[in-house]
């Protein structure tokens, strides 16, 4: 009997010793688990990845089998045909081959056209591309502006905790009213619901990121680049000649003007009419044969219609496509002007909160709190203070995320990837 009490008070023992290094190692265990399960990812990682696996990218690539097809089309030669003819005059039978020939350079420009066309699909591809490269930029940086309110949600409320605590101590020694002390659990109540609809806006935000980079919707992203990462600055005038040669919207016009012209060279060559060969045999034309060689030819007379509507009407296009891109070149030089300014602003912006705003405020909100501590303020002043951090706080975060925006933008109206 006295050998188990003995092994039951060493058991105790041993339990009261290793409680507190088990206490110690188990939290541990879940934020390793958490940090293994997200997987790092940088901008240029991010557009890499959507530009190999983004689905709206394969759909329109997959158009490029289409404009495949249609050069195949284009090269396909008119097919002959046979006929067979009865008849109780002699002679009684007769076989006939007919062989349209196309005369001119018909085909060749039929398949010119075709391949602009292709040239064209590519061009939307390449669109498209910088479109989703726009996505990609502004999902990823809305991750972060997403997190980062997360963050900023979550020290909220914790300040709020704490300033809660305080105002308890200070309840409990009577320095303070109830009403302070209601006041201070009220705007603990507030600031964790405001961080709880912060995670729910993260998890959107992550969501939208996961759709554009085909990724699973579990998948969850340590982003590396820095929140105020931008690329430097290019002067305007290069930027707007960038644009000249680069842009969507032009290159487009200018494939659909170089189109027209084929297809008006196309409708001149089909003013030359095409020659029919026909080559058979008459057969049971007793008593002068069993069998003769027949022969002969076709051709359409190109006198009523002659392409010239449809010339007529690729022309007006074309001149209408002309003046289009003088007016869309414009018009993208002012887009790329506007979008330059609008970019030094933002930067402007955020390097005044940086340097600033934010600091002066979080010193303010820390002098407010220290003198509640002390007794030389209510507890107003120190909310008002805090209130003051989460506006200007929020507003900084805003302005980080309007630049990225900004450059997004100009970025895919330049038409090439500036950094």
């Amino acid at each position: 009997m006295n050998r188990w009490m003995k092994c039951l008070a060493w058991a105790a023992l041993l339990t009261i010793v290793a409680a507190p290094v088990l206490a110690q190692q188990t939290p541990a265990q879940p934020a390793t688990s958490l940090q293994s399960q997200l997987q790092l990812l940088s901008l240029a990682e991010a557009l890499n990845r959507a530009e190999k696996q983004n689905l709206d990218l394969q759909a329109a690539r997959a158009q490029r089998a289409v404009a495949l097809a249609s050069v195949s089309i284009a090269k396909e030669r008119p097919n002959p045909s046979i006929s067979a003819s009865f008849s109780r005059d002699a002679p009684h039978e007769g076989v006939l081959l007919d062989q349209p020939l196309e005369l001119g350079p018909k085909r060749k420009r039929r398949i010119a056209l075709a391949q602009q066309e292709g040239v064209l699909t590519e061009n939307d591809i390449i669109t498209l591309s910088r479109q989703v490269r726009r996505d990609v930029r502004v999902a990823y940086f809305s991750l972060l502006f997403a997190r980062s309110v997360t963050a900023q949600k979550t020290e909220i409320a914790q300040l709020a905790q704490r300033l809660k605590d305080t105002a308890q101590a200070r309840f409990d020694t009577g320095d303070i009213a109830q009403l302070e002390l209601t006041q201070a659990d009220l705007d603990l109540s507030s600031a964790n619901a405001d961080a709880q609809v912060a995670k729910r806006e993260e998890q959107i935000a992550q969501s939208e990121l996961n759709v554009l980079l085909d990724a699973p919707a579990t998948s969850s992203w340590n982003l590396a680049t820095a929140f105020d990462a931008i690329a430097g600055p290019s002067s305007l005038e290069e930027l707007i000649s960038r644009a000249t040669d680069s842009n969507a919207e032009i290159s487009r016009l200018r494939q659909e003007a170089k189109m027209e012209e084929l297809r008006i060279n196309l409708f001149r060559s089909e003013r030359i009419p095409n020659l029919t060969i026909e080559i058979g045999t008459d057969l049971n034309n007793p008593p002068t044969y069993a069998a003769g060689l027949r022969g002969g030819f076709s051709m359409e007379l190109p006198i009523f219609s002659r392409y010239q509507g449809e010339i007529a009407e690729s022309t007006a296009t074309l001149r209408a496509i002309q003046q289009e891109t003088e007016a869309k070149q414009r018009a993208i030089s002012g887009q790329v002007e506007a979008s330059y300014y609008e970019l030094n602003a933002r930067e402007a912006e955020v390097g005044l909160y940086k340097q600033t705003l934010v600091p002066a405020s979080k010193k303010l909100e820390e002098m407010a709190e220290d003198s509640y501590k002390s007794g030389k303020t209510n507890i107003l002043t120190v909310l008002a203070a805090q209130r003051d951090v989460q506006r200007v706080t929020s507003e900084y975060l805003s302005s980080l995320l309007a630049m990225q925006t900004s450059f997004a933008e100009m970025e895919e109206t330049v038409g090439v990837p500036l950094d």
